[in-house]
Protein backbone atom coordinates (compact mmCIF):
# COMPACT_ATOMS: atom_id res chain seq x y z
CA UNK A 1 0.00 0.00 0.00
CA UNK A 2 0.64 3.82 -0.35
CA UNK A 3 1.40 3.86 3.23
CA UNK A 4 4.18 0.72 4.05
CA UNK A 5 5.67 2.49 0.68
CA UNK A 6 6.46 5.95 2.51
CA UNK A 7 7.37 4.52 5.45
CA UNK A 8 9.66 1.79 3.88
CA UNK A 9 11.21 5.29 2.74
CA UNK A 10 11.02 7.00 5.74
CA UNK A 11 12.86 4.02 7.70
CA UNK A 12 15.20 4.16 4.56
CA UNK A 13 15.92 8.06 5.43
CA UNK A 14 16.06 7.80 9.52
CA UNK A 15 18.81 5.02 9.41
CA UNK A 16 21.14 6.81 6.62
CA UNK A 17 20.52 9.94 8.81
CA UNK A 18 18.48 11.94 5.44
CA UNK A 19 16.48 14.47 5.25
CA UNK A 20 14.08 14.56 2.36
CA UNK A 21 16.11 16.63 0.74
CA UNK A 22 19.34 14.91 1.32
CA UNK A 23 17.75 11.75 0.06
CA UNK A 24 16.20 13.05 -3.54
CA UNK A 25 19.76 14.08 -3.90
CA UNK A 26 21.22 11.37 -3.04
CA UNK A 27 18.88 9.57 -5.73
CA UNK A 28 19.48 11.65 -8.59
CA UNK A 29 23.61 11.18 -7.68
CA UNK A 30 22.35 7.27 -9.07
CA UNK A 31 20.74 8.82 -11.61
CA UNK A 32 16.96 7.83 -10.13
CA UNK A 33 14.21 9.87 -9.85
CA UNK A 34 12.21 9.91 -6.56
CA UNK A 35 9.02 8.37 -8.55
CA UNK A 36 11.53 5.93 -10.03
CA UNK A 37 12.40 4.76 -6.94
CA UNK A 38 9.53 4.27 -5.36
CA UNK A 39 8.52 2.15 -8.31
CA UNK A 40 11.66 -0.20 -7.84
CA UNK A 41 10.69 0.16 -4.00
CA UNK A 42 7.28 -0.98 -4.46
CA UNK A 43 8.23 -3.92 -7.08
CA UNK A 44 10.52 -5.03 -4.14
CA UNK A 45 7.92 -5.04 -1.24
CA UNK A 46 5.52 -6.99 -3.68
CA UNK A 47 8.17 -9.64 -4.73
CA UNK A 48 8.72 -10.13 -0.78
CA UNK A 49 5.15 -10.73 -0.03
CA UNK A 50 4.64 -12.63 -2.75
CA UNK A 51 7.45 -15.16 -1.71
CA UNK A 52 6.08 -15.13 2.17
CA UNK A 53 2.42 -15.89 0.56
CA UNK A 54 3.34 -18.30 -2.42
CA UNK A 55 6.53 -19.92 -1.14
CA UNK A 56 8.69 -19.17 1.71
CA UNK A 57 5.58 -20.52 3.86
CA UNK A 58 5.64 -24.37 1.99
CA UNK A 59 9.54 -24.55 2.56
CA UNK A 60 10.82 -26.88 4.68
CA UNK A 61 13.89 -27.64 6.13
CA UNK A 62 14.93 -30.99 7.72
CA UNK A 63 17.50 -32.16 10.14
CA UNK A 64 19.09 -35.21 7.84
CA UNK A 65 19.44 -32.56 4.73
CA UNK A 66 20.83 -30.31 7.23
CA UNK A 67 23.18 -32.85 8.55
CA UNK A 68 23.96 -33.96 4.42
CA UNK A 69 25.10 -30.34 3.97
CA UNK A 70 27.10 -29.94 7.13
CA UNK A 71 29.39 -33.44 6.41
CA UNK A 72 29.42 -31.93 2.61
CA UNK A 73 30.81 -28.87 3.44
CA UNK A 74 32.55 -29.62 6.42
CA UNK A 75 35.60 -27.07 5.70
CA UNK A 76 33.21 -24.04 5.33
CA UNK A 77 32.64 -24.94 9.20
CA UNK A 78 36.64 -25.13 9.93
CA UNK A 79 38.02 -22.29 12.24
CA UNK A 80 41.41 -20.82 10.33
CA UNK A 81 44.75 -21.85 12.25
CA UNK A 82 47.08 -19.02 13.41
CA UNK A 83 50.37 -18.62 13.70
CA UNK A 84 52.36 -15.94 15.23
CA UNK A 85 56.40 -16.05 14.32
CA UNK A 86 59.71 -13.38 14.61
CA UNK A 87 61.63 -12.33 12.11
CA UNK A 88 65.13 -11.10 11.70
CA UNK A 89 64.98 -9.39 7.86
CA UNK A 90 67.87 -8.08 5.93
CA UNK A 91 67.32 -5.32 3.59
CA UNK A 92 68.35 -5.30 -0.22
CA UNK A 93 68.50 -2.05 -2.76
CA UNK A 94 65.86 -1.40 -5.01
CA UNK A 95 68.13 -2.68 -7.50
CA UNK A 96 70.43 -4.81 -6.18
CA UNK A 97 73.78 -5.86 -7.97
CA UNK A 98 75.02 -9.45 -7.45
CA UNK A 99 78.10 -8.10 -5.49
CA UNK A 100 75.65 -6.30 -2.84
CA UNK A 101 73.30 -9.70 -2.78
CA UNK A 102 75.98 -12.07 -1.83
CA UNK A 103 77.22 -9.80 0.88
CA UNK A 104 73.57 -9.62 2.46
CA UNK A 105 73.44 -12.79 1.86
CA UNK A 106 76.76 -13.74 3.68
CA UNK A 107 75.66 -12.04 6.59
CA UNK A 108 72.29 -13.48 6.89
CA UNK A 109 73.23 -17.33 6.80
CA UNK A 110 76.08 -16.27 9.76
CA UNK A 111 72.92 -14.84 11.71
CA UNK A 112 71.06 -18.38 10.65
CA UNK A 113 73.88 -20.13 12.17
CA UNK A 114 73.67 -18.33 15.34
CA UNK A 115 70.00 -18.12 15.74
CA UNK A 116 70.33 -21.90 14.92
CA UNK A 117 73.01 -22.18 17.75
CA UNK A 118 70.31 -21.99 20.36
CA UNK A 119 71.20 -17.82 20.41
CA UNK A 120 67.94 -15.46 21.95
CA UNK A 121 66.20 -15.05 18.61
CA UNK A 122 64.12 -11.51 19.79
CA UNK A 123 68.34 -10.38 21.07
CA UNK A 124 69.25 -11.05 17.31
CA UNK A 125 66.66 -9.71 15.58
CA UNK A 126 67.17 -6.20 18.15
CA UNK A 127 70.73 -6.73 16.83
CA UNK A 128 71.13 -7.29 13.30
CA UNK A 129 67.34 -7.10 11.49
CA UNK A 130 67.02 -3.62 9.32
CA UNK A 131 63.30 -3.85 10.13
CA UNK A 132 63.61 -0.27 12.28
CA UNK A 133 60.37 -2.09 14.62
CA UNK A 134 62.62 -4.75 15.90
CA UNK A 135 64.65 -2.55 17.82
CA UNK A 136 61.81 -2.79 20.24
CA UNK A 137 59.87 -5.77 19.49
CA UNK A 138 62.51 -8.36 19.22
CA UNK A 139 61.09 -8.66 15.21
CA UNK A 140 57.83 -9.74 16.30
CA UNK A 141 55.55 -9.96 13.41
CA UNK A 142 52.34 -10.41 15.39
CA UNK A 143 49.53 -13.06 15.26
CA UNK A 144 48.29 -13.83 11.76
CA UNK A 145 46.53 -16.34 9.61
CA UNK A 146 46.80 -17.77 6.23
CA UNK A 147 46.29 -15.11 3.46
CA UNK A 148 47.69 -12.50 6.00
CA UNK A 149 50.92 -12.23 4.90
CA UNK A 150 53.62 -11.90 2.05
CA UNK A 151 53.24 -15.81 0.09
CA UNK A 152 57.35 -16.34 0.22
CA UNK A 153 56.69 -15.99 4.18
CA UNK A 154 53.34 -17.07 4.34
CA UNK A 155 54.45 -20.92 1.98
CA UNK A 156 57.57 -21.44 4.95
CA UNK A 157 55.36 -20.01 8.00
CA UNK A 158 52.44 -22.96 7.59
CA UNK A 159 54.71 -26.05 7.09
CA UNK A 160 57.29 -25.29 10.33
CA UNK A 161 56.08 -26.11 14.09
CA UNK A 162 56.85 -24.17 17.16
CA UNK A 163 60.69 -22.43 17.71
CA UNK A 164 61.52 -23.92 14.20
CA UNK A 165 63.80 -21.50 12.56
CA UNK A 166 63.25 -21.38 8.62
CA UNK A 167 66.47 -21.05 6.03
CA UNK A 168 66.53 -17.47 4.88
CA UNK A 169 63.51 -16.82 2.53
CA UNK A 170 63.86 -14.80 -0.25
CA UNK A 171 61.17 -11.29 -0.55
CA UNK A 172 61.40 -8.61 -2.80
CA UNK A 173 62.74 -6.74 -0.39
CA UNK A 174 65.34 -8.46 1.33
CA UNK A 175 65.99 -12.02 3.07
CA UNK A 176 64.37 -12.58 6.13
CA UNK A 177 64.77 -15.41 8.42
CA UNK A 178 61.41 -16.80 10.31
CA UNK A 179 61.12 -18.55 13.59
CA UNK A 180 58.12 -20.06 14.52
CA UNK A 181 56.91 -18.83 17.95
CA UNK A 182 53.52 -20.43 18.18
CA UNK A 183 50.70 -22.10 16.18
CA UNK A 184 47.09 -22.85 16.85
CA UNK A 185 45.19 -24.97 14.89
CA UNK A 186 41.98 -24.53 13.70
CA UNK A 187 38.53 -26.02 15.09
CA UNK A 188 35.83 -27.50 13.21
CA UNK A 189 32.45 -26.15 14.56
CA UNK A 190 30.15 -28.84 15.45
CA UNK A 191 26.92 -29.53 13.90
CA UNK A 192 24.71 -28.22 16.81
CA UNK A 193 26.90 -24.56 16.27
CA UNK A 194 26.33 -24.67 12.76
CA UNK A 195 22.77 -25.76 12.59
CA UNK A 196 20.95 -22.47 12.59
CA UNK A 197 23.66 -20.74 9.89
CA UNK A 198 23.33 -24.11 7.75
CA UNK A 199 19.02 -23.82 8.43
CA UNK A 200 18.98 -20.44 7.13
CA UNK A 201 21.35 -21.06 3.88
CA UNK A 202 19.23 -24.28 2.68
CA UNK A 203 16.04 -22.29 3.55
CA UNK A 204 17.10 -19.10 1.32
CA UNK A 205 18.29 -21.93 -1.52
CA UNK A 206 14.60 -23.62 -1.82
CA UNK A 207 13.23 -20.05 -1.43
CA UNK A 208 14.99 -18.67 -4.50
CA UNK A 209 14.70 -21.85 -6.25
CA UNK A 210 10.75 -21.90 -5.56
CA UNK A 211 10.48 -18.28 -6.10
CA UNK A 212 12.20 -18.87 -9.85
CA UNK A 213 9.70 -21.63 -10.05
CA UNK A 214 6.49 -20.13 -8.99
CA UNK A 215 7.32 -17.10 -11.51
CA UNK A 216 8.12 -19.39 -14.30
CA UNK A 217 4.72 -20.96 -14.10
CA UNK A 218 3.16 -17.81 -13.18
CA UNK A 219 4.53 -16.56 -17.00
CA UNK A 220 3.30 -19.67 -18.25
CA UNK A 221 -0.44 -19.45 -17.18
CA UNK A 222 -0.09 -15.49 -18.72
CA UNK A 223 1.23 -16.93 -21.80
CA UNK A 224 -1.28 -19.53 -22.25
CA UNK A 225 -4.33 -17.12 -21.61
CA UNK A 226 -3.43 -14.26 -23.46
CA UNK A 227 -2.74 -17.27 -26.33
CA UNK A 228 -6.32 -18.25 -25.56
CA UNK A 229 -7.22 -15.14 -25.93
Amino acid sequence: SDDELRQTIEDVKKQNKMTQENFVTALRSQGLSLAQYQAQLKEQLERLKLMGQEVRSKIQVGEKEEREYYDANLKSFSTDTYFRARHIFFRLGKEPDPKEINKVMTNALMILQEARSGKDFAELAKKYSDDPQAAKDGGELGTFKKGDMLPEIEDNVINMKPDEISDLVITPAGFHIIKLEERTPGKIRSFEEAKGEIEETLYKKKSEERFNQWLADLRKAAAIEIKGR
